[in-house]
């Protein structure tokens, strides 16, 4: 099977970006913004919340090396799926939890995956992830690419982006990269 790409909304896509660049099977990961109406939008233009785009990751993965569900079991870890609109301290409708499938096996994917969380109430409150068709997806800035590895003794990643990697690590081990 060839590779598939998903893209991902969980907050700040530094601290995203920062732990599924270390997951085995994951081959590429873009920072970028996703199903907003705006035309090729700018990180300012994004923050403003006007722009309707979510700050995103598009994650390339060989299927044979990490299922999908893996991907998005690492994702229910490391962000909170019930906060609306929020993660952590950042807040905007471009922080907000989403899935945004290119093939509908992911849609049926993401969707069960939710559903059985929900009935098996892994989470005091209701997820409020969104699933949905990628739409109107374009990569951010090159500055923002890699940003945690480049810059990993900044406040922000060391606040937020740092302790998400260690989650995982710690999480997921066996699907650290070596």
């Amino acid at each position: 099977m060839t590779s598939q790409a998903i893209v991902l909304g969980g907050g700040c896509f530094w601290c995203t970006e920062a732990v599924y660049v270390k997951v085995k099977g994951v081959t590429d990961v873009e920072s970028g913004y996703s199903n907003g109406h705006v035309e090729r939008p700018s990180y300012e233009q994004v923050c403003t919340g006007d722009t309707g785009h979510n700050e995103v990751v598009k994650l390339t993965y060989d299927p044979a090396q990490i299922s999908l569900r893996q991907i998005l079991e690492i994702f229910f870890v490391i962000h909170d799926p019930t906060t609306l609109n929020r993660q952590g301290a950042d807040s905007g409708t471009q922080y907000r939890s989403g899935i945004y499938f290119t093939t509908p096996e992911q849609q049926q994917v993401a969707q069960d995956m939710i559903r059985q969380m929900t009935q098996d109430k892994l989470f005091a409150q209701a997820i409020v992830t969104e699933v949905l068709p990628l739409a109107n997806y374009w990569p951010a800035e090159d500055y923002h690419q890699d940003f945690f590895e480049k810059n990993p003794h900044q406040g922000y990643c060391m606040a937020v982006a740092g302790p998400k990697v260690a989650k995982f690590r710690k999480t997921f081990a066996e699907l650290v990269k070596a």
